[in-house]
């Protein structure tokens, strides 16, 4: 079992920056990769941001290329958010994904994040 805590989020103005924190614990030695997602009102959730814990990979959602950047240590995941646009606005939410025993997928508790303009 993997459990994580986000921390980070908050209302800030349109340009400005935020840093998100994700901590795991538990079964921290069974973490494949971690990432954040995020869920707006009335919409999907969908994928910002991964990161591949050994190699340290990163692949990010168009939207957010260049201006988000996915980072990790240990068993921690963080997610630097610069130029914040108002579309940015959703709940964020951290995930780490275990293959031991199986393959499966972990969620934190979502922080909010809202960009006025």
């Amino acid at each position: 079992q993997v459990q994580l805590a986000e921390s980070g989020g908050g209302l800030v103005q349109t340009g400005d920056s935020l840093r998100l924190s994700c901590t795991a614990s538990g079964s921290i030695g069974s973490i494949l990769a971690m990432g954040w997602y995020r869920q707006a009102p009335g919409k999907s959730r969908e994928v910002v941001a991964t990161i591949i814990m050994r190699e340290g990979f990163t692949n990010y959602a168009n939207s957010v290329k260049g201006r988000f950047t996915i980072s990790r240590d240990m068993a921690n995941t963080y997610l630097q958010m610069n130029s914040l646009k108002p579309e940015d606005t959703a709940v964020y939410y951290c995930n780490a994904r275990s293959a031991i025993p199986s393959v499966q997928d972990y969620w934190g508790q979502g922080t909010q994040v809202t960009v006025s303009s």
